[in-house]
């Protein structure tokens, strides 16, 4: 009996693969078909089929993100995306208005989506896919707190398991520690890009979180000093990046971030002397730009 065991258990864990892999199958199709009534008998099957199968999660989570989806279109005096329909004024054929189309979020059904994807990641915690499925769209629900709140977890969950991240499948990541903090930096411009201010703070959470596991992690050291170089703290930003530079004395966004903060408080005179630095170090373009900004100083 004991040795028939293992491979009982080979047997019945190829099946519940095979299972899954057939489910998943069937379900994008029906996903591509958008039988919403396909779907959800699918799904019905397989939580019954296989309860626990992390990408039954993922797909509960995608189903309801979906439907929670619905355009909008409005008339605004600005032009938000290039996809924009552009109106005109028929005697000067000036632009007047803009159409543009934007996608809302219907909460409640959302949130249910959140739910399944939570109930995945307690069985899966490891899932690194799973979580940056959250991530992306809480940022799209701008729902600025909790998508803060679930990065700094999973910055402090990958040191729990020395970043052995998994990814779709459930198969390992290369580089899995580079691929994280990579994708932190994506992260951080969905707050910067949003050009709020109240938002810088968020920005600064996650980068110190970052430090307090990585210390040497230049690039958030750039993000907490650009925050602080926006809303014109200028020494609190040379004081990160100075700490930058020291660990990477060639990277031209430190030496250009170091140069303006120095230009912005009047230090005319070290703000040439990082863009000769930018000259030294720096492409084509970049020499150019840093000779530029030299004679706009002198």
């Amino acid at each position: 009996m004991s040795k028939s065991f293992p491979l009982t258990l080979a047997l019945l864990l190829i099946t519940l693969l095979a299972c899954s892999q057939d489910f998943a199958q069937q379900f994008k199709t029906l996903s591509a078909k958008k039988d919403t009534a396909g779907q959800a008998k699918i799904l019905s099957d397989w939580a019954v089929a296989s309860p626990n199968d992390p990408e039954l999660f993922i797909a509960y989570f995608n189903y309801y993100v979906r439907k929670s989806m619905s355009e909008v279109i409005s008339l605004d005096s600005t032009q938000k995306d290039n996809q924009a329909l552009v109106v005109t004024d028929t005697g000067t054929g000036k632009p007047v208005a803009y159409l543009n189309a934007s996608t809302r979020y219907e909460s409640d059904i959302l949130q249910k989506g959140f739910d399944f994807i939570d109930r995945g990641l307690a069985l899966h915690p490891a899932r690194l896919d799973m979580r940056f499925g959250k991530i992306y769209m809480l940022g799209k629900a701008e729902n600025y707190p909790a998508f803060t709140s679930e990065i700094v977890a999973a910055i402090d969950y990958g040191i729990e398991i020395n970043n052995v991240w998994l990814w779709e499948k459930g198969k390992p990541l290369e580089d899995p520690k580079v691929f994280f903090l990579r994708a932190l930096q994506d992260y951080i411009m969905t707050l910067y890009n949003t050009g709020q201010d109240d938002l810088l703070p968020n920005m600064r959470e996650i980068s110190e979180a970052v430090l307090s596991h990585y210390p040497d992690h230049v690039e958030s050291l750039s993000n907490i000093a650009l925050t602080y170089l926006i809303t014109g703290a200028y020494e609190n930003a040379l004081s990160y990046l100075s700490k930058a530079e020291q660990l990477a004395p060639q990277d031209i966004i430190v030496l250009n971030n170091i140069a303006e903060a120095c230009k912005r408080k009047g230090d005319k005179q070290n703000a040439i002397v990082y863009y000769e630095k930018i000259i030294r170090y720096g492409n084509k373009e970049e020499k150019e730009d840093a000779r530029q900004r030299i004679k706009t100083l002198k």
